[in-house]
């Protein structure tokens, strides 16, 4: 199975070169793909492991279900809540349990397909928020546990837009987990209208937040 043979080189070392949040900051460009649909990511969050309050694996938890939190770097690990599906890709060395969601991402190709697959939900709601990007992609838990570039999700370092700017801001969704709730763990391309919870009036619809080539 393809699921065991580890993330391309390039993948496994851009996961591990740094900090989370500076690889969750450094994925906002990146091209994600799934066949032949595809998109630009504009929002990530990191989560930081043991220490987390927000993590699947604060305090060491080691479930079924976050078991590939706790397995080597570039692999893909996606899990639902209620009807949603919600992509993240692992960080870090096997055995620290770090991970990075992304949020949003700004269509590329196949938004037609992806329209479909929102049920006709179209504009900057078609992709604008991580349950509905998978909607969108047709992701789902049979992507999960497998690593990046070696089953249907993708992930180019080299099809890259640049942001302009980027926000740091607390992660949306974690409340009552002390500093955690307000730490600026959340990050996206300033101005992107794919950015979840992006309010019409900080919308850049001019470069929609990317430097000028």
């Amino acid at each position: 199975m393809t699921e065991n043979q580890g993330a391309p080189q390039a993948l496994t070392a851009f996961f591990k070169s740094g900090p989370t949040d500076e690889i969750a900051q450094r994925l906002l460009g990146a091209k994600l793909s799934v066949g032949p649909l595809s998109g630009y990511i504009v929002e990530t969050e990191a989560y930081l492991g043991e220490r987390d309050q927000a993590a699947h694996s604060y305090g060491g938890r080691h479930t079924k279900r976050s078991d590939p939190l706790y397995q080597e770097a570039g692999l893909v690990y996606v899990y639902q809540i209620r009807t949603q599906f919600l992509l993240n890709f692992i960080a870090q060395a096997k055995n620290v349990p770090q991970g990075i969601l992304i949020r949003g991402v700004q269509p590329a190709t196949g938004v037609t397909q992806m329209t479909a697959n929102r049920h006709g939900k179209g504009g900057y709601d078609l992709t604008n928020g991580p349950g509905k990007l998978c909607q969108a992609f047709g992701i789902d838990l049979k992507d999960n546990n497998v690593f990046v570039d070696r089953g249907r999700v993708c992930l180019s370092l080299t099809e890259h837009k640049k942001p302009a700017a980027i926000t740091a801001a607390p992660r949306i969704g974690v409340p009552n987990h002390d500093e955690w709730t307000l730490a600026p763990l959340r990050f996206y391309v300033t101005g992107n209208p794919y950015v979840s919870q992006m309010r019409k009036r900080d919308m850049n619809l001019t470069t929609e937040g990317w430097q000028s080539k």
